[in-house]
């Protein structure tokens, strides 16, 4: 394997563990602030850790005037529509049970990039996309099969998912001709915008009375710097490298983590079938990262 393409493999692996802790980071924000006066906050600090980056490398580059609908449309899907039903979401469902649904995103995603891109999806693709699910369901299984979460929180965190489709449809036109950086810097001041009028109006009176202290300031740096600027650069740098539907395969690996990391920071439960779905969901992505001559659908 060629360093860079190993540097790509880690970046995304990496983006998709900030992810996987954001699920745990929200629970421990939400105990100072609203869900919009989070996500607020969570793009100012992305915002500004990417305009010292750029300017520090000097990576500055120019927006091309055609190139401002698709920045707003791109903003809109996420991180408007996506925070919108994570955040919500989240305050409704369990950690665990909001990355399972975050782990639908591979599934869709092929049909979507087969549809709107005409990206040609292989049956070893599809084989991997449904070995990693399986795993992920044996991650995820809890004894009795019920569905305790609201129907509600369900369908804002099915809100996140849709609106990732159609943020990575949009991304594959830009990385094109902008680097990762340049995407995410924009999304996030654009998303910035987008939250403002809602934040003023929801969580603004709130977020005035309360006192910061460390325990407030640490979640809230992490998720501004870690899940929303990093983790997106790896992602659009994957993308960019592999293609939407291979790089969505890796969100697979959220809820595994998010099992690891509940087992140790919140001592939950590490059960058999969870020993048995982390192999199996890493097989499934391994199938369906290779590279052999099939006949595509």
């Amino acid at each position: 394997m060629k360093p860079s393409r190993a540097l790509m493999y880690g970046g995304i692996t990496l983006a998709m563990i900030f992810w996987a802790l954001s699920f745990i980071g929200y629970k421990l924000a939400y105990r100072y602030f609203g869900p919009m006066a989070l996500i607020f906050f969570r793009l100012v600090i992305a915002s500004l850790f990417l305009f010292l980056l750029i300017r520090l490398l000097r990576l500055n580059e120019p927006i091309r005037r055609a190139d401002w609908g698709r920045f707003l449309l791109l903003s809109l899907f996420e991180p408007l529509l996506y925070f919108l039903g994570e955040s919500y979401g989240m305050t409704m469902v369990s950690s665990t049970t909001g990355a399972v649904i975050v782990s639908t995103i591979p599934l869709i995603t092929p049909l979507a990039a087969w549809l709107l891109l005409g990206e040609k999806v292989s049956w070893l693709k599809v084989g991997g996309i449904i070995i990693s699910f399986i795993g992920v369901c044996l991650v995820l299984i809890e004894p009795g099969f019920r569905v305790t979460a609201p129907v509600l929180g369900i369908g804002l965190m099915f809100l996140a998912v849709f609106s990732t489709i159609g943020y990575s449809v949009m991304i594959v036109k830009l990385t094109a001709t902008y680097r990762p950086t340049t995407i995410i810097l924009m999304q996030s001041l654009i998303g910035s915008f987008y939250f403002l009028p809602i934040f003023i109006l929801t969580d603004l009176p709130e977020t005035l009375a309360m006192s910061f202290s460390w325990g407030a300031l640490l979640p809230l740096l992490f998720l501004g710097l870690f899940p929303s600027t990093l983790s997106f650069i790896f992602f659009t740098n994957a993308i960019r490298e592999i293609g939407i539907t291979r790089a969505n395969i890796f969100t697979n690996f959220i809820p595994v983590f998010t099992a690891i990391f509940s087992f140790f920071i919140l001592h939950e439960s590490f059960t058999v079938t969870k020993t048995i779905g982390i192999p199996v969901v890493l097989a499934g992505l391994m199938i369906a990262q290779l590279k052999l001559r099939k006949k595509s659908i």
